[in-house]
């Protein structure tokens, strides 16, 4: 049995000699600990003899298979943009062999896979070692007693995303309301550290331990204490004296506390926590408006001076409160919660995709005015949750679930995933909620007990609020407008629990059943009353799907509701329907529809925030095309618009004041104009009666060129790690102007070190072609083209680092 025993922090701080701060290894030198990119040099192959052999062991050559030279993050099956048939599921085989860094013997050496979809069986030269069940939470494999040090390994991952009843969210694809594609489709590491290391949190597998824990107490704009708990093992054969040391740095690298704990003899397989406060005069305190990151350095020094473990995490200093009278008060402030639900997949290559690209994912969540996210239905990659720290998105994290709630042993492995997501996502800032729940299934109170209190033993010294479906047990009730109700009985909800609408706008409106707009439906055909719109399904159907978000997200404010997600910010595919769910407010190549520039006027002017968000935006949500469509919607978080035609003003005037518009933050402008005419719509937005931006929309004539561009959302294109980006091909007339109802098929090239995915050449959807790029190892600049019959073809460099 092992033994834990903690060590607390001194009494005395002193001020120390920091030593090898930053220290990286020299040409040629091996540091003692190590965190080393495993992505690379991968080989596949899928259907095919799922036995294990010793041929899977041996070089190309040797093995009846054709293995394909890949790396990670990896998807098993490229798909079709439109899931028309069943995705593919089945077996795979991922091996790669390596060897390990010299003077790695007698080390802690493992390897980190930050998700396998869904079971994965892996092997290391011939021998079993694991599985692990389920697809989007990590697994640590402790190899250090198993791999070979003189010569070559070799890791087989027999990978299987097969239906399976025992693994949540455990519903076949075939019912389910997203699919969970197949791969090794997010990062893996090798880890080469002392015998004596700070664990790995799911790896420790010890409640409210492994790792490190991050909690703050006594906040406030003054001074904050940091505690900070560093879980370490001994998996040496002796005994061994070490200290731990704690060093907060601030955004800019400055020094801001220190903190050294005494020595510890840690003996053979026994564990210690190290527990230091660090104490922060005048902290700049984390919000959403203000993603404050501090550098937390915990190191393990011997008696020799040497640092034998260094782990360095960013972490927000933040208190938060969420209670039925004031909802979410974070650092004293009240916040008003404007969120959405995304789903992690993109078109062809389904969850794989690269860090930067999940950055770019919540750069277009909060650039589209959202302060929240819901993770719906799983655990993101941890790179979609450095993002939202960094760029001031909230987060509910969930377990993975959907209408199924499974027999013991599924219950007993969702218990599991709830403890496994905690403990690998705590020490995030940006995360308020903590979905233990199966969304939308029938669980039992014994059921949920269990995952609630699975978090609150997971967090005991900071504030943690569970969350769930079902109004019972969990701290925050979430439900859906949908959820057997019409909407005004989420508005009438009088217990003394806390209640957010966790999904809007999508379902009610497709059947017909709720909102109050319905009267508005007379004129419309039944396709046209949904949320469910493409881009390409034409501008009525978008102004009306937006003005169904807005309708939904003006009346969620009728009720104690301390803030709603709308569903959902990005259209996706489904396994048990052969077409797109398009309730995004961007399509499935994040291309905005209407409904984005709604929320995006939500979002309150800080012309002078740090991050390029919250500025003042308006849009003309009308393409000015149809004659017989003269309704002009203007979205901006401006105090008045005036809006001219063809150089002659129509009016000038406040925001409207209707029945869908009595509780948003900005409501639009509407004008309604009395005859069409050709020609250059402007509107200009005012602040306190000054101009403070404009735009204008033109009338498209005929199709004329192709122009291209691509999408980088904060994040520059980066070689070497399987990045992704959309590239955009607009058919545009002569003057620049977008052309909204052609869809002609456009073809793309490129020229350097990359690749395209997805389908080529591609038909326009309301003017515009995407197809993904794909970096390729090698820096540089890339040409992209893209051309189609009969108009001028579009070129453009993009550089590459």
């Amino acid at each position: 049995m092992k033994k834990c025993k903690t060590i607390g922090y001194l009494s005395m701080i002193a001020t120390i000699a920091i030593f090898n701060i930053g220290m990286m290894p020299l040409a040629g030198q091996i540091s003692t600990f190590q965190k080393l990119s495993f992505n690379n040099n991968w080989e596949f192959v899928r259907d095919m003899d799922t036995s294990i052999v010793g041929s899977l062991f041996v070089h190309q050559g040797e093995s009846a298979f054709q293995w394909e030279n890949v790396s990670l993050p990896h998807t098993a099956s490229v798909e079709p943009l439109v899931m028309v048939d069943k995705q593919w599921q089945g077996y795979c085989f991922y091996r790669k062999f390596f060897k390990v860094p010299e003077n790695s013997k007698g080390k802690h050496i493992a390897i980190k896979f930050e998700a396998a979809m869904q079971v994965a069986e892996v092997y290391l030269n011939g021998e079993y070692l694991t599985t692990h069940l389920g697809g989007y939470l990590p697994f640590y494999i402790d190899i250090s007693d198993k791999v070979n040090h003189n010569g070559e390994n070799c890791m087989l991952v027999r990978l299987n995303n097969l239906d399976n009843p025992l693994v949540p969210p455990g519903k076949p694809i075939a019912d389910l309301d997203f699919c969970y594609y197949s791969g090794i489709y997010r990062n893996a590491y090798m880890v080469v550290k002392d015998r004596i290391h700070i664990t790995n949190p799911v790896a420790a597998a010890r409640v409210a331990g492994g790792g490190i824990m991050v909690s703050f107490s006594n906040v406030s704009s003054e001074s904050a204490t940091v505690q900070v708990k560093a879980d370490v093992q001994n998996d040496g054969k002796k005994a061994g004296n070490v200290f731990a040391r704690f060093i907060l740095k601030d955004k800019k690298d400055n020094h801001v506390f220190s903190q050294a704990l005494p020595f510890s003899e840690i003996k053979s397989v026994e564990n210690v926590i190290f527990t230091g406060q660090l104490k922060v005069d005048r902290p700049v305190l984390w919000s959403p408006d203000n993603p404050y990151l501090y550098n937390l350095t915990v190191e393990l020094v011997n008696k020799e001076e040497e640092i034998i473990d260094r782990e360095t995490l960013k972490i927000g200093i933040r208190s938060f409160s969420i209670t039925p009278s004031e909802g979410l008060v974070m650092n004293g402030e009240k916040i008003k919660i404007r969120g959405t639900n995304r789903h992690q997949e993109y078109p062809y290559i389904g969850n794989a995709l690269s860090d930067n690209a999940q950055y770019r994912d919540a750069w277009k969540i909060k650039a589209a005015g959202f302060n929240l996210v819901r993770l719906s239905h799983y655990p993101q990659s941890p790179a979609f949750l450095d993002a939202c720290d960094e760029l001031g998105l909230l987060v509910m994290n969930c377990i993975p679930g959907w209408q199924f709630y499974g027999n013991e042993e599924f219950q007993k492995n969702s218990i599991r995933d709830v403890r496994d997501m905690v403990r690998n996502d705590r020490n995030h800032p940006s995360i308020i909620l903590w979905e233990a729940s199966l969304n939308e299934s029938g669980m039992k109170r014994p059921y949920m007990e269990k995952a609630h209190q699975a978090v609150k033993e997971e967090l005991p010294d900071q504030e943690n609020y569970t969350c769930g479906w079902i109004d019972d047990v969990y701290d925050v009730f979430i439900p859906a407008r949908q959820h057997a109700k019409p909407p005004y009985y989420w508005n009438r909800y009088a217990k003394e629990k806390p209640i957010f609408i966790a999904e809007y706008g999508d379902w009610e409106y497709y059947a017909q059943n709720a909102g109050f707009n319905q009267k508005e439906f007379a004129d419309l055909k039944q396709e046209e009353r949904n949320s469910r719109q493409l881009r390409g399904h034409g501008q009525i159907r978008l102004a009306q799907q937006a003005l169904n978000y807005q309708e939904a997200h003006n009346d969620n404010h009728n009720g104690p509701a301390f803030g709603d997600a709308n569903w959902l910010v990005f259209d996706y595919n489904r396994g048990y329907a052969p077409d797109i769910e398009a309730s995004g407010i961007m399509d499935i190549f994040r291309l905005p529809k209407f409904a984005y520039y709604f929320y995006q006027s939500q979002q309150s002017t800080s012309v002078n925030s740090s991050l390029p968000f919250g500025k003042p935006m308006i849009y003309i949500a009308n393409y000015w095309n149809d004659s017989a469509y003269k309704d002009v919607k203007v979205y901006s978080n401006c105090h008045e618009v005036e809006l001219s035609l063809n150089g002659k003003t129509i009016a000038r005037q406040k925001p409207d004041t209707d029945r869908y518009s009595s509780n948003l933050a900005h409501p639009p402008f509407t004008f309604k104009l009395s005859a069409f005419e050709a020609g250059t719509l402007k509107a200009k937005g005012y602040i306190n009666g000054e101009k403070i931006i404009e735009t204008d929309r033109k009338t498209p004539g005929k199709a004329f060129q192709i122009k291209l561009d691509i999408d980088l959302s904060g994040k520059p294109l980066a070689a070497g790690c399987n990045d992704i980006v959309f590239v955009y091909a607009s058919v545009m007339d002569e003057n620049g102007t977008v052309v909204p109802d052609d869809n002609r098929p456009v073809k793309f090239s490129i020229e350097g070190s990359a690749e395209l995915v997805g389908t080529n050449p591609i038909e326009a959807e309301a003017g515009i072609a995407t197809i993904i790029l794909k970096a390729g190892d090698t820096p540089g600049n890339l040409v992209i083209k893209a051309e189609t019959e009969g108009l001028k073809p579009g070129s453009m460099s993009v550089e590459m680092k």
